[in-house]
């Protein structure tokens, strides 16, 4: 089993713990729920930087990145920086997140946010719509086109807009139906961790001009940005860049500052 499938295996076990302790019913009485939510989509197609911020406290190929930061100042110190939108770790096994990161990130900031998970059942996508998200993440290694249709398409059905995560070829031609508003290219390989731009070059003229095309993992620089925008990306999913800072809120700011 490689991580993923591990990671995997867990979520759908918590995922039915989750549905005993707290009801739908529950979920859809929360305040946040009607709450109209913001468009990264629309951000990210008007924006210069085109920057998605992220909160990760470690991961499974770095383990601790920072443990020391409160989420509210990250989610404040991204958006006062320009930040398009703020990728949210929820995954608490592997990455040190919960929903509590996502709830208490909006109730600090008003910009899109993400639910960053490993989504694998509708009722985590109530979950993201009563905490407070705007956009949820579905990977295309975890889940059959059946799966991303109708997932995509109940998210779509809440206000929600959708990132479809892909990492080659076979993955992308599985995933593009019209309920998706941008497709996602993680340069990382699952399997073996390794990162390389060159994966979002090769699948960028693959990915239809209707959808969003986002690059995630290993963007550390503006280098690396200014290499992926001829290919078409409006979209720069950075963390650890930010994270690994003792102010990831002045990180970015200066980060975007450059970029520009």
């Amino acid at each position: 089993m490689n991580i993923l499938d591990k990671i995997v295996a867990d979520k759908y076990k918590e995922v039915a713990l989750r549905k005993q302790l707290i009801p739908v019913s529950q979920l859809e009485q929360s305040v946040l729920f009607d709450r109209k939510s913001p468009s990264l989509t629309a951000a990210l197609s008007t924006s210069n930087s085109g920057i998605i911020a992220e909160h990760k406290r470690r991961s499974p190929s770095k383990q601790v990145i920072n443990h020391n930061l409160n989420v509210q100042d990250v989610a404040t110190g991204y958006e006062n920086a320009g930040a398009c939108g703020m990728s949210v770790l929820t995954d608490g096994k592997y990455f040190g997140g919960s929903l509590d990161d996502l709830l208490l990130a909006r109730a600090a900031s008003t910009f899109p946010l993400l639910r960053k998970e490993f989504m694998v059942d509708a009722y985590q996508i109530l979950e993201a719509k009563a905490y407070g998200a705007d956009v949820i993440l579905l990977i295309a290694a975890v889940l059959t086109r059946d799966e991303i249709k109708s997932l995509s398409e109940f998210a779509k059905s809440l206000g929600l807009d959708v990132l479809l995560e892909v990492h080659n070829l076979e993955e992308l031609e599985k995933s593009i139906m019209p309920s998706l508003d941008m497709l996602g290219v993680n340069n990382r390989n699952l399997k073996t961790f390794e990162v390389s731009l060159e994966t979002s070059k090769n699948l960028s003229t693959k990915i239809p001009d209707d959808f969003v095309k986002v690059s995630e993992s290993g963007i550390s620089s503006i280098d690396a940005i200014q290499e992926l925008q001829p290919y078409g990306y409006k979209g720069f999913l950075i963390g650890e860049n930010f994270m690994k800072t003792d102010n990831p809120g002045a990180s970015a700011t200066e980060f975007i500052k450059n970029l520009r």
